[in-house]
């Protein structure tokens, strides 16, 4: 399956909105990403915004809010999708965004992967 190229607006958007949080941007898959101790909080997947929430927030979540599924029937756990109309609403998204920083960053560091030994 071929993917779209990241909207290169909304990774502006994303970019603008996250720049004062502690984060650090990464690529995933061609796809900017940002991650705070190691751990995925939001990005761009084609023309759309993700973010990494908790279970409490994603079951209070209405308003066209889904689950995040870059491959069909392959739901990634913890990620939805935000709607477009949250992408011209500052203060929502970026109460959104504050969410998934708080839940990110309480996660437990990322440890490295074990290097392979001969």
């Amino acid at each position: 399956m071929k993917w779209q190229k990241p909207d290169e607006e909304l990774g502006r958007l994303l970019e603008a909105s996250l720049a004062s949080f502690n984060v650090r941007k990464k690529k995933m898959f061609g796809f900017p990403a940002y991650f705070v101790n190691d751990n995925m909080l939001a990005g761009v997947f084609e023309d759309k915004l993700f973010l990494r929430m908790p279970e409490k927030d994603r079951q209070e979540m209405a308003g066209g809010i889904r689950p995040f599924e870059p491959v069909s029937g392959r739901t990634m756990r913890e990620y939805v999708v935000l709607p477009a109309s949250v992408y011209g609403n500052p203060d929502k998204l970026g109460e959104l965004l504050e969410h998934s920083y708080a839940y990110a960053s309480s996660l437990p560091q990322k440890k490295g992967k074990r290097k392979k030994r001969d």
